[in-house]
């Protein structure tokens, strides 16, 4: 069964839905990307008949009011929000809003001799032969012939008959068709959630939080709003210069109130947790609904009753005052900077740290409904640090996200965090964990992982110096891009082993500074710690600043490298790797069991 209608509606028609509200178009689903250029291209394609995509769109499901009586739904713009902005823009003359959310005029203008669009120049505006703003020609119902006779009379070279059928075909784009793809309103949110992403915009594809973006911005102006509180809050989270562009551009979105509870962000240069719009949904959504698939929330805010399965407005409007307080609760900088901190408590103090963004979005909503309930701080710091870590090493939210959130946000609200925590360590923390299965985990050759960064996390957790020094900490390698080095040289290994596989293990990196790393080069372990032991005798410094055998046996464990090193060569080094990473393993242990 077809699951949607085919229509042609003129640019008139279209344009008149935004004027009346019929279409959610919403005032800033993102800064309008379309330049000029393409502007004006529309504008041609559309003079000259050529199609121009189509506009989709789903009517909300039918709601019933609280009279009983049932309530068609807004049109939401699901595909197709550029082009008619650039409608607005070229034909209603309207204001659209650049990347530094200022508002602009873009004008189109028309050479009626040429039947050329360009974009509007000051030397375009002398010109007699253009039509300088299409916009304001097209908004006049009539004067198209005194228009002809003058533009002849400054134009002598132009051919009246073709100047006037030239204007007549430039009037008529308002009464253009432009094809309208309606998905039918007794489609199911899931379903119109799958169509949604499956359709791709400019080869991005489309995703619920999306999805969920445009439903709340078909909400009047409280949806408008409550959508700039988000996308305005995970653009100053990035670059805090755009608060001034905002408090200048956009007065009514200030007279909110929303501005001054993001406002702190101007101040902030902190990048460990940039969130983006989905972030926000998602933490708001599963932290105030207490659910975790996000076909749920678009559910919610169209006011479906999951027990009868109709649509009621108390449930929207409930809805939407639910997340807009969670997405306050996520935007509030109490909760936030206290949040960061956590997380860097537990050593995760950079964001190349961090490899799962999800990880840390659940470990945001354990702390906001902690903080909620009135838990102890130092309780909640706990709590939220070994989730995050075990959340981390499991993988907890790196395969079926949103089924995962969904299972254990319900079974948090059901047992509580503490507890089910305990339950999930029982489980999937066990003693074969630790000795089994994270040795094994840490046989890969990846830079980019999460086990080998939740080792480095725990060095800077324990304070731990850089590998052959006595005063320059892992830390501040990390947080200044220092250089991560081979035990083995690469160079020195590749006369052995030819795979980088092999060589490029992460038992192999360890934190050095870079004067350290130059001066092992491509020698073997044995060699150069003969030149440490040497330096720790003469007292002369070749290798970082460490002079005492007890300072470079206590540098090694920090670092989990066996003593084996010291005669090490190339037939030593997989007998070397085996025995890091049961020492590496056993600090994470340690690390985890100590937060």
């Amino acid at each position: 069964m077809q699951k949607y209608d085919i229509n042609q509606f003129s640019v008139n028609t279209i344009l008149g839905w935004i004027n009346t509200g019929e279409i959610a178009i919403p005032e800033i689903q993102r800064p309008f990307v379309w330049d000029s250029v393409k502007i004006r291209d529309l504008m041609d394609s559309l003079y000259k008949g050529y199609p121009v995509g189509y506009i989709i769109s789903w009517r909300n499901p039918d709601v019933r009011l609280k009279d009983g009586t049932v309530s068609n739904g807004r049109r939401v713009l699901i595909d197709g929000q550029q082009r008619i902005t650039a409608l607005r823009a070229a034909i209603a003359g309207e204001p659209v809003v650049n990347d530094e959310y200022k508002e602009i005029r873009v004008k189109i203008s028309f050479n009626p001799l040429t039947e050329i669009f360009a974009t509007f120049t000051p030397a375009i505006g002398k010109n007699s032969e253009w039509i300088s703003d299409i916009s304001e020609f097209m908004s006049k119902d009539s004067g198209r012939f005194s228009f002809v006779r003058d533009y002849c009379e400054k134009n002598p070279q132009a051919d009246r008959d073709f100047i006037e059928r030239n204007i007549e075909r430039l009037l008529e784009i308002k009464n253009k068709n432009v094809g309208c793809i309606e998905l039918t309103n007794d489609l199911d949110i899931e379903t119109v959630t799958e169509i949604f992403i499956r359709i791709n915009s400019k080869g991005v594809v489309l995703s619920q939080a999306d999805f969920a973006m445009s439903k709340i911005a078909s909400y009047g102006d409280f949806g408008v709003n409550l959508r700039k509180l988000i996308d305005y809050f995970c653009h100053l989270s990035k670059e805090p210069k755009f608060y001034k562009q905002i408090s200048e551009n956009d007065s009514k979105f200030v007279e909110t109130g929303f501005l001054d509870k993001i406002a702190w962000l101007k101040d902030v240069n902190d990048d460990l947790y940039d969130p983006d719009y989905s972030d926000v949904i998602r933490v708001a959504f599963t932290k105030n609904f207490e659910r975790g698939k996000l076909s749920d929330l678009v559910s919610l805010l169209s006011g479906r009753n999951f027990e009868t399965r109709e649509f009621e407005s108390e449930i929207a409007d409930n809805s939407y005052k639910t997340l807009l307080k969670g997405v306050l609760d996520f935007t509030n900088q109490t909760n936030f900077e206290r949040f960061v901190m956590i997380i860097k408590s537990a050593g995760f103090t950079d964001k190349s740290l961090i490899n799962s963004q999800n990880a840390l979005n659940f470990a945001y909503v354990i702390y906001l409904k902690l903080k909620e309930k009135g838990f102890d701080p130092g309780k909640i710091e706990s709590i939220v640090k070994r989730w995050f870590v075990m959340s981390v090493l499991t993988g907890r939210y790196s395969g079926s996200a949103e089924s995962n959130i969904d299972f254990d946000i319900r079974n948090i609200v059901k047992h509580g965090a503490d507890n089910y925590l305990a339950e999930v360590e029982d489980s999937q923390l066990s003693n074969s964990f630790w000795g089994v299965t994270l040795p094994q985990e840490l046989e890969k050759s990846s830079i980019s992982n999460p086990f080998l960064n939740t080792f480095f996390a725990s060095q800077v957790y324990f304070g731990d110096e850089g590998f052959l020094s006595s005063d320059i900490k892992v830390k501040d390698m990390i947080e200044y891009r220092g250089d991560i080095h081979h035990l083995f040289p690469k160079d020195y290994l590749r006369k052995t082993y030819s795979s980088k596989s092999d060589y490029n293990q992460i038992a192999n990196y360890v934190y050095a500074q870079q004067e350290i790393n130059i001066k092992i080069s491509n020698k073997a372990p044995k060699d150069y710690f003969e030149q440490i032991f040497e330096q720790i005798k003469s007292g002369k410094l070749v290798y970082g600043n460490i002079t005492d055998d007890d300072k470079l046996r206590e540098n090694l464990a920090k670092h989990c490298i066996p003593e084996l090193i010291f005669t090490a060569t190339a037939d030593d080094y997989m007998n070397f790797l085996v025995e890091r990473r049961k020492l590496m393993a056993k600090k994470i242990e340690k690390y985890y069991k100590s937060l």
